[in-house]
């Protein structure tokens, strides 16, 4: 009998937010496949759980595959987790789901479901979220331009987007060519961590509030 392969959501920020189900998921398994074992050795040691970890990420080797796919063969039970959230959105995990279920079709994948930063900034951001467009990370360079060009034909609002630091401020001034640097928009900031912050305002503000340090942290934007 094949093993299970869970696919566990651990937390945005704040450890109390792994529900009981993952908690007892990865306190179960015989091995942990983590984006970055440091990140996931922090929360296993708040919770007082011992596993043996493999990094899985998105420059995984094929090699690496086949040792997961035998695991599961073995009977072993395995939990995929990233450093933040849900595995597979926005990040790792679409790649060794599909060769799982390609390869051993009869194996059982189950999601054990937690916080998602998306979810939780359109909670607090006062829109109507009842239909929404995830847009992930703007790329980096190649099709940014085409990127946020689309962001203005997108019918199903919001639109939420990830960003980091390092591009905040890029990535603001190229919503302004598009959207003109008046159009609203929210911006959540580190959320559940010490320092979060949702903050509302126009384009123009948002370049001129998240200057210097308040341009620190992991950003969702919520544009109306």
């Amino acid at each position: 009998m094949n093993g299970k392969l869970y696919i566990v959501g651990t937390p945005i920020g704040n450890l109390k937010d792994i529900t009981e189900r993952g908690i007892a998921t990865l306190k179960s398994v015989d091995l942990i496949l983590a984006e970055d074992t440091r990140v996931t050795s922090k929360l296993l040691n708040h919770l007082g759980a011992r596993k043996p970890m493999w990094r899985y990420d998105e420059y995984a080797k094929d090699d690496l595959y086949e040792r997961i796919l035998e695991f599961l063969g073995a009977g072993k039970n395995i939990a995929m987790v990233t450093d933040a959230g849900m595995p597979n959105i926005a990040d790792p995990g679409s790649k060794l789901i599909s060769f799982v279920r390609e390869r051993t079709p009869e194996a059982e994948i189950v999601s054990i479901p937690g916080p998602s930063a998306i979810v939780t900034a359109l909670s607090v951001s006062g829109m109507n979220a009842d239909t929404f467009t995830f847009a992930g990370y703007p790329p980096h360079k190649k099709g940014r331009q085409t990127f946020f060009k689309k962001l203005k034909e997108i019918e199903m609002r919001p639109v939420v987007m990830y960003e980091s630091p390092h591009r905040l401020q890029k990535t603001f001034g190229d919503m302004e060519k598009i959207c003109s640097s008046q159009h609203p928009i929210t911006v959540a900031k580190e959320l559940t961590k010490i320092h979060e912050e949702v903050w509302s305002g126009t384009i123009d503000e948002a370049k001129k509030h998240f200057e210097k340090d308040r341009g620190k942290g992991e950003f969702v934007i919520i544009i109306p």
